[in-house]
């Protein structure tokens, strides 16, 4: 079971002092979408750099044209990519395709999915690498969570690894590890505290207790 760190309200310095303080209990750091979008795959790259023994995640959210936005990520020194479960087919496929032409791997972000279990199932037999429930910040304002996602796509996912995200905190932490996914995803439950190396120690003690 691995801890990612997501950063999604952060320009690049203050992406690289966050990551400093919890970089020996994190796994995969997560440049957001909303990062990317201010500063470009630029961010990627720094990070990488920075950080090269730690993976980088571009939360790029594919919609289209897929294998070229698979192949700049890659360029960038991403080594996991994110394209949305209500892509089409064909996109996932291909971007499915490109990550592997690149030694790369492939998320599928299921936010905003109808019909889970179907689609985790077909998502699956594609060969995504990692498929993750995700609540997002909108259902978390009115109090949802992914928890019954990852049992629902759990009972189908037969080769992919499971992910969950959205609004985990160290108080919700053991119940998500109690379900058994492959990767969590916590963004404020480590950025928005006080002391973030100790939350962020704690929850891999936890992770790696299991």
């Amino acid at each position: 079971m691995e801890l990612q760190l997501a950063l999604d309200l952060v320009n690049i310095p203050e992406a690289k002092k966050l990551v400093k303080e919890v970089a020996e209990y994190v796994d995969i750091v997560e440049i957001g979408t909303p990062v990317i979008i201010n500063e470009g795959l630029k961010a990627v790259k720094e990070i990488k750099q920075e950080f090269p023994h730690l993976k980088v995640l571009a939360d790029l959210k594919i919609m289209d044209a897929a294998a070229y936005e698979v192949m700049k990520a890659s360029e960038a020194g991403a080594d996991i990519i994110t394209i949305l479960g209500v892509a089409e087919d064909l996109s996932i496929k291909g971007a499915i395709e490109e990550a592997k032409k690149q030694g790369k791997k492939i998320l599928v972000d299921m936010i905003g999915v109808k019909n889970l279990e179907e689609r985790a199932k077909e998502v699956d037999e594609f060969g995504a690498d990692y498929i993750c429930v995700h609540t997002g910040y909108d259902l978390q304002a009115v109090g949802k969570n992914s928890l019954e996602d990852l049992l629902t796509i759990k009972r189908v996912v037969k080769n992919a690894k499971t992910a969950i995200a959205g609004g985990i905190k160290l108080n919700t932490l053991p119940e998500v590890i109690k379900a058994k996914p492959d990767l969590i995803i916590v963004g404020g439950g480590i950025t928005g505290q006080e002391d973030k190396k100790a939350v962020a120690a704690e929850m891999k003690k936890l992770i790696n207790q299991g």
